[in-house]
């Protein structure tokens, strides 16, 4: 079994260093948001092979059999890949791997060099389990293990020479009595709220909404990662926002102008009657792509920020995706509103212009560890 282990964790560094090699690309096509399934992930990657000997086929010559010259050319060189008629023989083929979430948190974090979080404050919630885990010479009758009992009751009996195997009876007496024993498990563990807000206006294409799915999976990846409770709201917003589910929030289609506001409020009310700060980790995220319908807002939205959700979270983050319809004028607001380059300010904004914008942007909202 030592060997079969080898190989097995052998195996599982070559498809680490293959995600490694290839995560930007992961990323930015999206491929395995779609096959999940509850903990793991579906990795598609070329096919894998471990180097190893092979013999040749017979009766189809080789290296130093036949006629032929020094520096003769091996193959027919007639054929190039794609051309000739079809055959029956089996093609090159892609290879799907199961990796966990924590093991795509771990590979994420390492190539991002993501700091661990350290929670604030004492949002911790201890939960207790009883473990059974020993054996014990007394206990409760429920609690009796049998074998261990029989085992000592038998090894008596042989010992003390009044064991009769033409007629095996064992009694077990009450020094032969062994009993499951468990202890009680205190097991702590941070709570922490991720919300997501997204424009969902005219100007949002599917493109964009995409890249926000994207961006959103890896960002709840590593969080997931780092707490052993996550609960995860959606909020959609246009003139209007209310509360959804994650399959509407990506798949919304909408149009009609932008009101920023409306979204931070509904964040606001729903931290204020669920997620008090003092108990809970909070990380709302909104993107957007930067279009508000007055400058009237624009402050409105700004003063929510400064009053409220950014004192309230561990970090307000703040992403705009380019979209040929969108002016992106609201992180200009906020560069001028907010001392982003203060490490002590919690907001951090990100500019996302494409897909293989989204892994920089991962890590600009991740870096700092809060």
């Amino acid at each position: 079994m030592s060997r079969i282990k080898q190989d097995h964790s052998r195996f599982r560094q070559i498809v680490h260093g293959k995600i490694r090699k290839n995560l930007r690309q992961f990323i930015s096509r999206g491929e395995m948001i779609g096959k999940q399934g509850n903990d793991r992930v579906k990795i598609p990657l070329p096919q894998i092979e471990l180097p190893r000997f092979k013999f040749n086929s017979k009766d189809q010559g080789g290296v130093g059999q036949g006629e032929g010259q020094p520096g003769d050319s091996l193959g027919s060189g007639d054929q190039q890949p794609g051309q000739g008629e079809a055959g029956e023989g089996e093609g090159d083929k892609g290879l799907e791997v199961d990796v966990t979430l924590d093991e795509l948190a771990e590979i994420l974090g390492e190539e991002l060099e993501l700091p661990h979080i350290e929670p604030k404050g004492a949002k911790q919630v201890v939960t207790e389990k009883d473990r059974y885990s020993g054996i014990r010479t007394v206990g409760p009758n429920s609690l009796r293990h049998f074998r261990r009992t029989y085992k000592n009751a038998l090894k008596r009996s042989i010992t003390m020479g009044t064991f009769d195997a033409r007629a095996p009876v064992v009694i077990p007496i009450r020094d032969d009595m062994r009993y499951r024993s468990w202890k009680t498990e205190s097991s702590p563990h941070s709570n922490a709220v991720v919300i997501y807000m997204m424009d969902v206006s005219g100007s949002m294409g599917e493109e964009q909404k995409q890249i926000v799915r994207i961006e959103s999976f890896w960002i709840n990846t590593w969080l997931k990662s780092q707490y052993r409770g996550i609960s995860t709201r959606y909020i959609i917003h246009d003139a209007t926002a209310k509360e959804v589910d994650e399959h509407t929030f990506f798949h919304t289609r909408e149009s009609g102008g932008t009101k920023i506001s409306s979204a931070y409020e509904v964040a606001l009310r729903m931290l204020t009657e669920e997620y008090p700060s003092s108990d809970w980790n909070i990380y709302p995220f909104h993107f957007s792509d930067g279009d508000n319908w007055s400058l009237d807002d624009t402050s409105r939205s700004i003063k929510l920020l400064s009053e409220h959700l950014i004192p309230m979270s561990n970090q307000f983050s703040y992403g705009q995706v380019k979209s040929p319809y969108g002016s992106g004028q609201f992180i200009k607001d906020l560069r001028r509103s907010f001392p982003l380059d203060s490490a002590d300010c919690t907001l951090v904004c990100s500019e996302i212009d494409n897909r293989d914008a989204i892994m920089g942007s991962i890590k600009t909202f991740l870096k700092a560890g809060r």
